[in-house]
């Protein structure tokens, strides 16, 4: 069970990872955008920070899950620290346009301050886990790590969770995504709390 677990969520990380090319061929009437009024896609600002967001927290997806394999880091000590630069510069990046444009989330104040809040855990476990390894400290820095990519791993359960949610809500989004700014990465720190209890 733990094997299939890990599995899945890996090749759901590497989907989710590279869903931000499918950007390149979208038109604002497609994906995401599709949500946005017209207003808001006709700022340049918002339109840089949306990518901004979306093409880094991709990379960050993609190049934090393989920190977690022991022989990884035992065997490829380099590769695991390039990597890990890598990741903290797309989650800086990442995290910062998050922030930005979490204050014009579809839905609200309960959006907004859903994703404004992921942000803000993404950046300060992000910055925990890099002072970690800075001091030497590495098992601290594993455990930052874990509830890191547990905010990163919002990107996967957010688009797990949000389908199901406009399901439930007979295709109401508006009524959907305040629920799912906080379900996408609330239960994701508690499994990570979990894993380092253990």
């Amino acid at each position: 069970m733990k094997k299939i677990f890990w599995t899945l969520a890996i090749i759901l990380a590497i989907l989710i990872g590279l869903y931000p090319a499918a950007y390149f061929f979208m038109r604002d009437s497609d994906g995401l955008l599709a949500t946005k009024t017209a207003e808001l896609l006709a700022d340049k600002l918002w339109r840089f920070a949306f990518y901004a967001h979306i093409f880094p927290g991709g990379l960050a997806l993609l190049s934090g899950w393989p920190q977690f394999i022991p022989s990884w880091r035992t065997l490829k000590p380099h590769w695991h620290r390039n990597l890990g630069k890598i990741y903290i510069l797309s989650v800086l990046i990442s995290g910062l346009a998050g922030l930005y444009i979490g204050f014009y989330a579809t839905g609200g104040l309960v959006s907004q301050t859903g994703f404004i809040a992921l942000a803000l855990v993404w950046l300060f476990t992000t910055l925990g886990a890099f002072l970690k390894i800075k001091k030497g400290l590495v098992a601290a820095h594993e455990r930052w790590m874990i509830f890191s990519y547990a905010a990163t791993f919002a990107a996967v359960t957010l688009r797990l969770w949000l389908p199901m949610l406009i399901a439930f809500f007979e295709g109401d989004f508006d009524a959907a995504y305040p629920i799912v700014a906080w379900l996408c990465w609330v239960p994701n720190m508690a499994v990570a709390w979990w894993l380092v209890r253990r």
